[in-house]
């Protein structure tokens, strides 16, 4: 017969893992947010002006292909 090896898991107290785990994750995030590039003012403005004309020809192209359907249908049902 073959025997079953246990290991020892020693018992630690979960809160004080938890603030441990907690205390880690800060230290490592503050390391990865020192690696970061931040965008220059120029550059957030540049994509922010991008974003918006892109969002509003979105907007009137789907807004015309509602009204198109709309109307086709309409003929259609009458």
């Amino acid at each position: 017969m073959a025997k079953k090896h246990s290991k020892k898991v020693e018992a630690k107290a979960p809160e004080a893992n938890k603030a441990t785990q907690l205390k880690e994750f800060f230290e490592e995030s503050q390391v990865e947010i020192k690696k970061v590039v931040w965008p220059s003012r120029k550059e957030t403005v540049t994509t922010s002006i991008a974003v918006l004309a892109l969002v509003v020809v979105m907007s009137l192209f789907l807004g015309f292909v509602d009204l198109g359907l709309t109307k086709l249908v309409e003929y259609i049902l009458s």
